[in-house]
């Protein structure tokens, strides 16, 4: 029976299954169905004559392009992880390290901003849809970033250049690198789609 499923293998009829791949991809369409249910309701609200005015304040695009300076950085250091350039690797994950923590510090300057003009503070719908849409971002942000450190702190425990190369062509750490970088590139359009969204709709 064994002899049999690795024939199966061999042949592609019966493939062992990534579980991890299936549940980040599940975990995307479950963001991504919530998030689409916020801007419905949004929208909806809006086609019902309901005033949601929105002001942002400019940090909100300073935030912006650290995430995306942080999704460049990591396919960059996704791109040499596959080639073993070890040295940049490192140097591209700390950038992306970096980028992701000046969004962080930006998204609470954005939030110090809008309660200093007193729109988080009126108990509005423009308030509630700010709240919601950046902080649940910013959860997600965090995932992201807990991960990433997870995947840093392993690297730069590989002194030897030995090591390192072992732990590259390792097929579950390969699968590590590539799963972090999809889901960070989620983040990286989803923010994108976000700051347009409230960007067409602001007053």
């Amino acid at each position: 029976m064994k002899h049999l499923n690795m024939i199966l293998e061999d042949k592609g009829i019966f493939k062992r299954k990534e579980p991890f791949a299936f549940m980040l991809y599940l975990g995307i369409l479950g963001s991504a169905l919530i998030f689409s249910a916020i801007f419905f309701i949004f929208l909806k609200k809006e086609m019902m004559n309901q005033d949601i005015p929105i002001r942002l304040p400019w940090t909100i695009w300073l935030s912006t392009i650290f995430i995306i300076l942080s999704s460049l950085s990591l396919w960059s250091a996704s791109s040499l992880f596959k080639t073993q350039v070890y040295k940049w690797l490192r140097i591209f994950l700390v950038l992306t390290f970096v980028c992701g923590l000046a969004f962080l510090l930006t998204q609470f300057q954005v939030w110090r901003s809008l309660m200093q003009t007193n729109q988080l503070l009126n108990n509005n719908t423009s308030a509630a849809f700010i709240y919601i849409l950046t902080g649940l971002h910013l959860a997600h942000i965090l995932g992201g970033i807990v991960a990433l450190s997870i995947t840093i702190s392993r690297i730069f425990r590989k002194g030897s250049y030995v090591d390192t190369f072992i732990y590259t062509v390792n097929p579950p750490n390969q699968l590590n690198i590539k799963l972090l970088s999809i889901y960070w590139h989620f983040l990286t359009l989803l923010w994108v789609l976000i700051v347009l969204f409230l960007q067409y709709h602001a007053a």
